[in-house]
Order: structure tokens, then C-alpha cells, then sequence
């Protein structure tokens, strides 16, 4: 049963005849009586009861007007919800993020985000990369900012690149150097995030490459803690130099890491050929077109 069927059977009743409902609905008398003939055979009923140039609805007919005058003003509403959608009047955008740099790189992009489209809700999850990997392959997330490398099943949109800083204490042997090597913080304890957070696996992989395995003083999620800890003696830790820049509230010491293939790579990912909702491509045209790399 088509609603463009019942659209005609609705005009043909509230026109009174053909002839009126055929004008309404753009089409000539015999294409509209051809459709309502159609609807009967289908239906299996008589819907209108033809006296000369006048028609009155059957038992049938007074049953399918009020139906389908309910479908098709659902189909009115439908029509409108998604021209909302299109025109981003109202929509849900998923993001996980990071809590390493996420702040600092997507808080101005989100109110940007936000005065766009205001009726859009962000729905926001924060965890390491890895856990966010998973959330995004398993379609519980639009989008997901990762660390490379990243799986062959995203496509992904390159955010921003960062050196790595220690963090060490102020009366540490190397604190006054500007540069300084994981192979001279073989003998210092390492301060790192909890299980998850890709930038343990990058730390990790290089001491592996100059020949340790760091000994874990400490861990924690929480960035500015991991700070103190460092700050107070109890180890090295590292974070992007952008975010190392900004703990001035605590008594430090800042040394570039002079260490290969260590840079902080920060991307936004999706999933490779997923259907993107307006909200979501919007998002991303944002991202593209916006420069948080600066």
C-alpha cells in the first residue's frame, strides 16, 4: 500500500469527487479514479460509495480515511525530524577522547562546535587510547582521537605533533640539561598513565630500543598528579610538550626528549567507510577546516 495512494483516497474525500481531488493533487481524474481502484482491489473493499459526480466513503472507507490521515501526518513529521537532522537542528555527536591534551586542543573547538549547532548533544567518554580503539570498532563512538599507529579499519585525520618533555625533579643530576635520552633515564624510576593510554606503549617500545625495561615508580590517569609525583622525586614521567608547558604550578624541571620516533601523534579517527551522520560530518568538516594544531 502506497502513501501516495491514500494521500489521493484523503483528497478524493475531502474535495468530495474526482475531479476537485485530481486539481489537489497535480494529476488528471482518470489517473486518480486508476488509483483509488487500485487501493479497493488491494484492500479487497469498496472505500467510496459513487453517486454520479458525487462520492461518500463505505464502512471501509470511514476506517481507512482515519488511518491513513495518521500515517501520513507521521509521514509529515518524519519529512520534518529529518530536515531538522539535515539542517542540524537537533542530532547526537559521539566522541571519545583522551584525557592527555583533549582540553587544550578540542575545549575552543567545542564551543565553536556549539554555537554552530546549538541543538546538537556531544555526547563525551574519555579513556586511554587503546580502550578507545575498541569503543570506536565496535560502533559506540562517532569518532575516537588515537595515537598511531592506528588499525587499517579507521581512516583517520592527523590533529597534532608534539615532542616529548620529562618531567623531572629540580634537583635531579640532568635537570639543567635541555635535551636529554631515555638511555640516560635508565637508572631513573619511570612515573606513567594507568594501562591503556598508548603513550606507555611509545615510552615502552624506546627503552626496548635502547636495551631496558623501565622500573614503574607510580601510575595514575590523572595528569597533574602524575606531575607532583615527578616533581616531588619519585620518578621521570613524560608528557607532550604542549601539556608539559602549561604544569607551571608545580616545581619542575622541563627537558626535551631527544629520543627517535617518540612524537606525540594525536588523530582523529572513524571508522573506514562508516555512514557519518550530519552531525558527525560536521564535526569532522571542523576539525579539517579549523587549525587546533596551532
Amino acid at each position: 500500500m502506497e502513501l501516495k495512494a491514500l494521500k489521493t483516497f484523503v483528497e478524493v474525500v475531502r474535495q468530495g469527487g474526482f475531479s476537485q481531488a485530481a486539481k489537489v493533487v497535480f494529476a488528471t481524474q482518470s489517473t486518480v479514479s486508476k488509483a483509488i481502484k487500485q487501493l479497493e482491489d488491494e484492500l479487497g473493499l469498496p472505500l467510496l460509495d459513487r453517486l454520479g459526480h458525487k462520492s461518500r466513503m463505505t464502512a471501509a472507507g470511514e476506517i481507512v480515511y482515519r488511518r491513513a490521515i495518521r500515517l501520513l501526518a507521521e509521514r509529515d513529521d518524519l519529512q520534518a525530524e529529518l530536515a531538522e537532522l539535515r539542517g542540524l537542528k537537533r542530532g547526537v555527536l559521539r566522541l571519545g577522547l583522551p584525557p592527555i591534551g583533549s582540553s587544550t586542543l578540542f575545549a575552543p573547538l567545542f564551543a565553536f562546535y556549539r554555537q554552530l549547532y546549538p541543538e546538537i548533544e556531544i555526547r563525551l567518554v574519555e579513556h586511554g587510547s587503546d580502550r578507545l580503539s575498541e569503543m570506536l570498532a565496535a560502533g559506540d563512538i562517532d569518532f575516537a582521537g588515537l595515537l598511531p599507529p592506528i588499525a587499517e579499519e579507521f581512516a583517520a585525520q592527523i590533529v597534532r605533533r608534539e615532542p616529548l618533555m620529562a618531567l623531572i625533579a629540580v634537583d635531579h643530576p640532568l635537570a639543567q640539561r635541555e635535551t636529554i635520552s631515555l638511555a640516560e633515564l635508565r637508572d631513573t624510576p619511570f612515573v606513567l598513565f594507568e594501562a591503556g593510554f598508548a603513550l606507555n606503549r611509545i615510552l615502552r617500545e624506546a627503552c626496548r630500543r635502547n636495551g631496558f625495561e623501565p622500573v614503574v615508580a607510580a601510575r595514575s590517569t590523572q595528569i597533574d598528579f602524575i606531575a607532583e609525583l615527578a616533581g616531588a622525586g619519585l620518578g621521570v614521567a613524560f608528557l607532550p610538550r604542549m601539556i608539559a608547558t602549561q604544569r607551571t604550578q608545580v616545581p619542575i624541571s622541563l627537558v626535551l626528549l631527544d629520543e627517535p620516533e617518540t612524537e606525540w601523534t594525536l588523530a582523529m579517527a572513524w571508522r573506514r567507510g562508516a555512514y557519518l551522520s550530519p552531525a558527525a560530518a560536521a564535526w569532522l568538516r571542523l576539525v579539517r577546516e579549523r587549525d587546533v594544531a596551532s
